[in-house]
């Protein structure tokens, strides 16, 4: 399964745009992020992020629909963990 995560453009570092990189937060976690995908991206900017490359640019409100989507996959998944007896996962015996 792949995901791909917003985060935040915090800095941007070099000019070549194969090589250009930015500092990005996921929520408090700061990841180097490789930006050849995305060159019209700036600080401040929204991008989500696969496998260390930034591979699309999105609006502040998107990027909150989909940190909401995960804070509710968060709290699903803990309310799941002591649904199974035996500790087993769904799908296992």
């Amino acid at each position: 399964m792949c995901l791909a995560v917003p985060g935040k453009v915090l800095e941007i570092h070099g000019s070549d745009p194969i090589l250009r990189t930015a500092r990005v937060s996921f929520g408090g976690i700061v990841k180097k992020v490789n930006l050849a995908y995305v060159p019209e991206v700036r600080v401040g900017d929204y991008v989500i992020v696969h496998v260390g490359f930034a591979i699309s640019r999105l609006d502040e409100k998107e990027a909150m629909e989909v940190f909401s989507y995960l804070e509710e996959m968060d709290e699903i998944g803990r309310t799941s963990e002591g649904m199974y007896d035996n500790g087993a996962e769904p799908g296992n015996k």
